[in-house]
């Protein structure tokens, strides 16, 4: 009887653990382990072992290598910034549609609405399925002069340019900037040692990769969100059945509350001298510019690439109608 007994509670103890789905991960961030979002990842795998799923984490500071392996088998999922993991899902992909999400609280009900399972179809794209989204906070222009504070003062200034962002490489070329490819791993160097006048970041970079060297005494941060940033954990779709996936979503957007607290305590480290205020009529013709460019690029039209997806932009569009249903392009007859 007693031999028995071990063995009842030898065996309860094993079976959870022989029985949770292990999969592994590869986990995109540019400080690698001691890194926010590496951290942030740590703490949804935590969570999702107490759902039955045991992710296995591997570090990259590398974004395309993070990628490459995933797209090579060596990892079962991966969390990657939206810019990279676009073609995997174009709907999530287009979150960061330039000049989409003016404002925190607009994200917040957009992720909101996307953890729900009504919204699950869309999570599933090409045989890829996203199990998680989490904000990494809004991407800011930072400038080495603070007098570049229009689209008209950026024409023929040399902008660090994601090489595989087709939609920032349109943007840049729209305004008459000047693209320099760059990468995730070069661009904060290549704005650091001037050779390139501004780059575009969430307010992370400025402490973590030192962009107060590349802003000096004579430049700043532009105080207005070009697009909404997040990171996107994306595995194959035979990966985890759909109630597992659908838990993971949840978790994911349970952990938002968290990753605001850490965008607000960044975004509070740039001293307020170092931010560039827009006047607010100057704003109003911006979002109207973002507006027809993200048209663009959703009907492939004037030579730009079809990156965006309809239903993320028609969506995008009801959410800042909803909150300031005064804005012009509510009633515009070419509404998203």
């Amino acid at each position: 009887m007693i031999r028995k007994s071990v063995a009842a509670v030898a065996l309860a103890a094993v079976v959870p653990v022989a029985s949770a789905k292990t999969v592994s991960m590869c986990v995109f961030d540019v400080i690698g382990v001691n890194g926010d979002l590496y951290n942030m990842v740590k703490d949804y795998a935590l969570e999702m072992k107490a759902h039955g799923v045991d992710f296995e984490l591997k570090p990259y500071t590398d974004e395309g290598v993070a990628v490459g392996d995933f797209n090579a088998g060596q990892c079962d999922a991966v969390a990657a910034t939206d810019i990279r993991t676009r073609p995997f899902n174009r709907f999530t992909g287009s979150i960061s549609a330039v000049g989409a999400l003016p404002t925190y609280d607009d994200l917040k009900t957009l992720l909101a609405t996307l953890a729900q399972p009504k919204a699950a179809p869309l999570m599933k794209e090409n045989g890829y399925e996203v199990l998680g989204i989490v904000p990494v906070g809004a991407g800011y222009l930072f400038v080495n002069d603070r007098s570049i504070d229009t689209a008209g003062e950026l024409a023929g200034k040399r902008m660090a340019t994601l090489d595989y962002q087709k939609d920032a490489i349109h943007m840049v070329n729209y305004i008459k900037a000047t693209v320099v490819p760059s990468d995730i791993t070069n661009f904060a160097g290549k704005f650091n040692n001037g050779s390139v006048d501004t780059a575009y970041a969430p307010a992370f970079a400025y402490e973590a990769l030192e962009l107060y060297k590349g802003i000096g005494k004579e430049g700043g941060v532009v105080d207005y969100p070009l697009a909404q940033l997040t990171m996107q954990v994306i595995a194959r779709d035979d990966v985890l059945p759909d109630a597992k996936a659908q838990t993971a979503r949840e978790v994911a957007w349970g952990m938002f509350p968290q990753a605001m607290n850490l965008i607000s305590g960044q975004e509070a480290a740039i001293p307020d001298e170092k931010w560039v205020k827009i006047p607010e009529k100057d704003i109003q013709g911006y979002q109207e510019m973002f507006r027809q460019n993200r048209l663009e690029m959703r009907d492939g039209l004037n030579g730009a690439p079809d990156v965006y997806h309809p239903k993320m932009l028609g969506l995008l569009s009801k959410i800042r109608c909803a909150s300031n249903p005064a804005s012009s392009e509510c009633t515009a007859g070419n509404r998203e």
